[in-house]
């Protein structure tokens, strides 16, 4: 069983900076792609960032130049580093991973999400 839980979302202000955390735990061989979403009331659910298992990354125009993700393979963790927040990216960030499992698939995993409220 592979589980993937989110931390670090909060209130803060518009400017502001946040970090958000996904640690995924449990047995498995190895983690491929690890992606960041997010989820507003009324809206669809956007891919605000993915990361490769080479370290390719890749962002929403909406978010360009001002969040940045990483991971550390060691600790099967995937960051999200959050800047010059704006009141629309108030959201749910949901962290989702391809997963190598230990038979050999590639198995798609969702955190249950973390909230994000930036006010202005």
């Amino acid at each position: 069983q592979v589980q993937l839980v989110e931390s670090g979302g909060g209130l803060v202000l518009a400017g502001g900076s946040l970090r958000l955390s996904c640690q995924a735990s449990g047995s498995f061989l190895g983690i491929g792609t690890m992606n960041w979403y997010r989820q507003a009331p009324g809206k669809q659910r956007e891919l605000v960032a993915f990361i490769s298992s080479g370290g390719s990354t890749n962002y929403a125009d909406s978010v360009k130049g001002r969040f940045t993700i990483s991971r550390d393979n060691a600790n099967n963790t995937v960051f999200l580093q959050m800047n010059s927040l704006k009141p629309e990216d108030t959201a749910i960030y949901l962290c989702n991973c391809d997963v190598r499992t230990v038979f050999g698939r590639l198995v798609n995993y969702w955190g249950k999400g973390t909230l994000v409220t930036v006010s202005s």
